[in-house]
């Protein structure tokens, strides 16, 4: 089998030739194999995100796993011409960062954001910093330079990209999100106090996901992807049923019916939303399944439980193994997390949320070769 069609078996339920094998590399370990400051990837897109991550799985030899390249819809990008254009601009240089900031014309004068973004050379970047927090002036810049992103991409042009590169070497998923309290404390409060408010924004951003999946579906993607990182921290059970769920129900229903797998990627506390998605949605596929203290996740026990009903994908600790693990500490992890969910299918081996920038190359082939030789059926 090829990785794309291994992927997609075992994304479906079904047993493949071997587990098929996805570490989440993610960004910070494509960025530092392209040798760029990543600020090169994440402010100048040079290259895209998800293009570092094809080359990193085509230079290791895993089954790609891209889980969210950009694609924007007729509609969307009509309403987002009909609003501001929003322009990002460096405000700020040192030798180990770029600070940013964005700025918009609304009714013919300039407004600034009111924090910015902050670009490291080794490091992925960090969003919505307060400016005092890093020391800019809260007042609008008298000098910047606008930022010149030098790979460009609208539409479907990114999607298709993205499909051309990794050809048959793995699977490449869409967006669509879903309704949920952020993880921030503003997020908690606005609960707090105005939780009919919260329970309204989040009714009309379900409407527009729905509308997306919809259309996203008819392009036939290898999978959707929905959820969010870190969703059950901020989104305990009950307010999950509320704000999350619905959305998810329908998105997984509409994936269905239109024979595209569905997924969630959910990292951190995770155990209930497995078993809220298998008895209660249409998810094909659910990962990382941390385990603690990240996560809840007991890989065998969930198998055991809900293998019959959703496809499983995870669960090494990318601290305590993949990046401090030696050679045979992930040997044994892999071989470990392959007895207790692989057998009749369903199961792609991969790691907790993100490998670390400085995993080592050998911990990543240890890995890929255990689910090679002892993932084969």
């Amino acid at each position: 089998m090829t990785s794309r069609e291994r992927m997609l078996v075992a994304m479906t339920g079904g047993q493949a030739d071997m587990v098929p094998v996805a570490p989440d590399t993610s960004n910070m370990i494509p960025c530092r194999l392209t040798g760029k400051p990543f600020w090169e990837i994440y402010l100048y897109q040079d290259p895209p995100w998800w293009e570092a991550y094809i080359r990193c799985a085509q230079h290791f030899g895993f089954d790609g796993w891209v889980y969210a390249v950009p694609l924007e819809l007729d509609y969307e990008m009509e309403a987002a011409a009909a609003g501001p254009q929003w322009t990002e601009a460096i405000v700020q240089r040192t030798p180990e960062r770029i600070y940013t900031r964005r700025w918009a014309m609304v009714e013919g004068k300039r407004q600034w954001s009111r924090d910015c973004t902050v670009y490291y050379i080794a490091d992925s970047p960090t969003w919505g910093v307060p400016l005092k927090k890093v020391g800019l002036p809260e007042g609008d810049p008298v000098t910047w330079e606008d930022v010149e992103p030098r790979a460009r991409y609208r539409g479907r042009e990114a999607y298709d990209r993205a499909r051309e590169l990794i050809g048959d070497d793995g699977v490449v998923g869409v967006a669509v999100a879903t309704p949920m309290l952020g993880l921030s404390a503003e997020e908690a409060y606005a609960w707090a106090d105005d939780r009919q408010g919260v329970i309204k924004r989040c009714e009309a951003l379900s409407e527009q996901y729905l509308r997306r999946c919809r259309e996203v579906v008819k392009l036939k993607p290898d999978f959707v992807l929905t959820g969010g990182s870190g969703m059950m921290i901020s989104n305990p059970e009950p307010i999950f049923r509320q704000l999350c769920l619905p959305t998810i129900q329908e998105v997984t229903r509409i994936c269905k019916e239109a024979g595209v797998p569905s997924q969630i990627h959910c990292c951190g506390p995770e155990a209930d939303l497995v078993r809220i998605c298998a008895e209660e949605t249409e998810l094909s596929s659910i990962n990382p399944l941390e385990i603690p203290p990240m996560g809840d996740c007991d890989l065998a026990l969930l198998k055991r439980e809900y293998g019959h009903k959703l496809s499983l994908m995870g669960n090494l600790h990318t601290t305590d193994v993949m990046l401090k693990g030696s050679v045979q500490t992930v040997i044994d992890a892999a071989k470990q997390a392959i007895d207790d969910a692989a057998a009749g299918g369903g199961f792609i081996l991969s790691t907790g949320d993100q490998c670390g920038r400085d995993t080592p190359d050998e911990n990543l082939r240890a890995l890929i070769d255990t689910a090679r030789t002892y993932g084969k059926y």
